[in-house]
């Protein structure tokens, strides 16, 4: 009798300490796979989107909840304190003004990404390049030493010149293979999205 309630208090015991480790890790936003801290940042606009329509989730939105869920990261919107226009053709305009004139549009709140150690980095592909407002948003951070891996939406433009702007804006950075998925995609194919996602993280070990 004492060997069986013996047995029961060292499960108990080996029970709890697996628990409360699992918890730790979680309040960590650790990746399982690397042991490192994940944050997932992305940049994301809602109402008339080409293809999809009027949309209420932003493209990129959901492919950074696909991403955050996979590797256990945190997430992080970059809002801009002006709100770019709903409609297509006026959001269009504003933003291929922004691009020619290097505005750096201001954002609302931060994220410590000194504090993480990979980050991924999503934005609509808007005239072959990010939004200007994550440029905002990149400009405030050390990169140092860091891992930053671009994700975008778009319907034909792929990444285009993202990658190679993002190395020149996180100086001191490892920038990984990014992925570029077609929003209407995202919206409206979101199991075809999803294993889009799950593939290109099992290349990168994530």
């Amino acid at each position: 009798m004492k060997q069986i309630v013996s047995l029961f208090v060292l499960l108990f015991v080996a029970s709890f300490h697996m628990a409360t480790f699992a918890q730790a890790d979680s309040k960590t936003n650790r990746n399982m796979k690397t042991d490192k801290k994940v944050l997932v940042t992305f940049f994301s606009h809602t109402g008339e989107n080409y293809a999809v329509g009027n949309i209420t989730k932003g493209n990129t939105h959901i492919v950074a909840e696909m991403i955050a869920e996979a590797t256990g990261g945190n997430l992080f919107e970059i809002v801009p304190e002006q709100t770019y226009p709903k409609t297509y053709n006026a959001c269009v305009d504003v933003a291929k003004k922004e691009k020619e004139a290097g505005a750096r549009p201001a954002v609302k709140g931060d994220v410590k990404t000194e504090d993480y150690d990979v980050i991924f980095v999503g934005y609509p592909n808007w005239w072959g390049d990010m939004p200007m407002a994550v440029y905002t948003f990149l400009e405030k951070h050390n990169w140092q030493g860091k891992t930053v891996i671009p994700f975008c939406t778009h319907e034909g433009s792929g990444l285009s010149g993202t990658e190679r702007n993002i190395s020149a804006t996180c100086k001191g950075a490892t920038v990984g293979k990014g992925l570029a998925l077609k929003g209407s995609i995202a919206q409206n194919s979101r199991n075809e999205a999803q294993k889009s996602v799950s593939a290109w993280l099992e290349k990168l070990e994530y």
